[in-house]
């Protein structure tokens, strides 16, 4: 069923829910109001296996957290695509500890719970380009640019990351629904020890049989390789990884950064010889904790945030 055009600004919000805080709690925002493509007729309820981390999901959603009161904020907003091996998505609790360094920089966080094993490809990729859609649609009523909206995930949200920055145009993409005409370009994309590779040696073969099935073909491994996908066009992107990653290998990260290098696409990339894969931000893991901070100088220079002026 297609949207009409009057309805783009006018998606469906779901009740807010308590966060176990004792301040507002977020938004909800029902991605799929016309209902979600492809539903499983057996569909039961999204579980929440511990606090912050889902599976079993179904009905995919956007949950928005703004800078808190009295901080300031600015017009950048990001679709945050938490980890979990396709299985899970292990956001963490309130929003997870990426949101609330986005969040103290002044940036809109939109954490996306979107569908995984249960659906396999393009399911995933569908609910990261509808998100995307939904906040460009909806920019003004969120107070933040068209134009500074980017990605930003971890491990195998990473992937997803990568390819919204990539397969942005890609047709499986497309539901049909009059939001589809609202461009899906991420502006920019953070990728964090992400999953990157489909194919042999260096996928992470866990996330791959979760996206793709245990025989996938050669064709959609090479499609779902987000270092055969990367034009002039890609997305701007920030890499973090860790050459002790034992889950995801780095190699996954030199593959990408050399196709945008081939492809003049820009990258930053910052490697580091510690830290298991994860988000790399317990200061007890020495210098790859700081690398929110080379991500917020970079974010600064590119426009995507204000530009922190001397005296």
């Amino acid at each position: 069923m297609k949207l009409r055009p009057l309805l783009l600004s006018a998606f469906l919000l779901i009740p807010a829910f308590l966060s176990g805080s004792l301040s507002a709690a977020p938004q909800v925002i029902d991605i799929w109001p016309e209902g979600v493509p492809d539903l499983k007729p057996n569909a039961t309820p999204d579980k929440e296996e511990r606090p912050g981390t889902f599976s079993n999901i179904h009905h995919p959603t956007l949950v928005v957290y703004a800078p808190p009161a009295g901080k300031a904020r600015n017009d950048t907003a990001v679709v945050f695509c938490a980890g979990g091996g396709y299985i899970h998505v292990a956001v963490g609790v309130d929003g997870g500890d990426v949101t609330k360094w986005l969040n103290s920089i002044g940036v809109t966080v939109f954490v996306l719970k979107y569908r995984s094993v249960e659906y396999g490809h393009p399911a995933p990729l569908r609910d990261v380009l509808r998100s995307i859609r939904i906040v460009r649609s909806r920019a003004a009523e969120f107070g933040i640019r068209p134009d500074h909206i980017g990605v930003m995930g971890g491990s195998a949200g990473g992937h997803l990351s990568a390819s919204a920055g990539t397969l942005y145009d890609a047709p499986e993409g497309r539901t049909g629904a009059e939001i589809d005409k609202v461009n899906a370009r991420p502006d920019f994309m953070v990728l964090i020890f992400p999953v990157l590779s489909m194919e042999e040696p260096y996928v992470h073969k866990a996330s791959r049989t979760a996206l793709l099935g245990a025989t996938p073909s050669e064709e959609l491994k090479k499609h779902l390789s987000m270092e055969l996908q990367v034009t002039k066009d890609t997305s701007p992107a920030f890499l973090v990884h860790s050459t002790a990653d034992t889950t995801v290998p780095v190699e996954n990260s030199l593959m990408f950064f050399q196709a945008m290098r081939n492809a003049k696409a820009p990258i930053e990339m910052h490697l580091y010889p510690n830290g298991p894969h994860g988000s790399g931000m317990a200061t007890s893991l020495g210098p790859i904790s700081e690398w929110p901070k080379h991500c917020e100088s970079w974010m600064r220079f590119n426009g995507w945030l204000p530009k922190i002026t001397d005296g």
